[in-house]
């Protein structure tokens, strides 16, 4: 998984694309000529990622189907705003952004909180999703639904003082440390050796950026309110399209278990597990994440797998 060549030179073609007076990045890889008409897709990082997250699945995908894959506002090298965060903020994003560059259906491929963007995205926006490749997928509502109701009024003053300046501030100088980086990414990888010195380079720098204090401090009252995400249990049972949950067997920041809980609300999702593997799969093991998008999509999209030829 280690090259020679620098993350930044294996990512596609990096752009700026200013969204609603912010800048944001993207960048894109188009398929081989042969390959043209193909169902592009979008990767969408992770909270705390970036497009270099994706460093090893952008040029084999887009090998096969033109690639897009962004920094979603207030991530990597896009502008770091003092925005109102939501899930929803997010997926209008992606949203413009395919308006603005795309204009076909696509396959959304997400981790993290990625996977729940992709999801509400397809439930928002059904003419710009074909299909979804989920991984490690959250629920912040689940969270809520554990607490019990004399429990919440005091979470959420605990809450509420940590997201005071007087904590946020120090919290975000020891987060942003490559230290704190590298325990953070031990933790959300079961392989020590895909912990490598450009990893924790692509996550820890994004911090250090201008603005990057202020929109920590917007992010983390988003992600405390209770309109910040969707119910995973709403909206996935209500969508038709094709969809693909892979999952770490070793993931400790959301229960695998949870896995097969989702499959049971819609008959369209298909689940795979992988042995060994943490919050991470397209990092940790992106050659066997790799061949099973590949693999995924032209068996469950079939005739929808490839566009029109112009």
């Amino acid at each position: 998984m280690t090259s020679a060549i620098h993350w930044q030179q294996r990512v596609g073609n990096q752009r700026d694309w200013v969204w609603r007076g912010w800048q944001t990045r993207y960048t894109f890889i188009r398929a081989a000529q042969n390959q043209q008409t193909t169902t592009p897709l979008i990767l969408l990082h992770g909270f705390g990622a970036s497009i270099g997250h994706w460093r090893h699945n952008l040029e084999i995908l887009g090998e096969h189907h033109t690639v897009y894959a962004l920094d979603m506002l207030g991530f990597g090298a896009s502008e770091k705003a003092p925005a109102n965060y939501s899930i929803n903020l997010w997926v209008e994003q992606v949203y413009d952004f395919w308006r603005a560059f795309i204009r076909q259906p696509v396959i959304l491929i997400g981790n993290s909180n990625g996977s729940l963007i992709s999801l509400a995205a397809a439930a928002a926006h059904p003419d710009m999703v074909l299909g979804v490749v989920m991984m490690s997928l959250p629920d912040p509502s689940l969270e809520q639904e554990a607490i019990p109701v004399f429990l919440q009024p005091i979470v959420r003053g605990i809450k509420n003082i940590v997201a005071s300046g007087l904590i946020l501030k120090p919290l975000f100088h020891l987060v942003r440390r490559p230290g704190f980086v590298r325990r953070w990414a031990s933790l959300a990888y079961a392989n020590p050796e895909a912990i490598t010195d450009e990893l924790i380079d692509i996550l820890a720098g994004p911090p250090q950026d201008r603005g990057s204090a202020r929109a920590f401090s917007a992010l983390f009252k988003a992600t405390i309110g209770v309109d910040f995400s969707p119910s995973v249990k709403t909206v996935l049972p209500n969508l038709t399209i094709p969809m693909l949950l892979i999952w770490g067997q070793k993931d400790r920041f959301v229960p695998p278990i949870l896995a097969r809980q989702f499959a049971l609300y819609n008959e369209k999702l298909e689940l795979l597990y992988l042995e060994d593997v943490g919050h991470c799969p397209h990092d940790e093991c992106p050659e066997q994440v790799n061949q099973a998008i590949l693999d995924w999509i032209p068996r469950c999209l079939g005739d929808r797998y490839s566009k029109p030829s112009q």
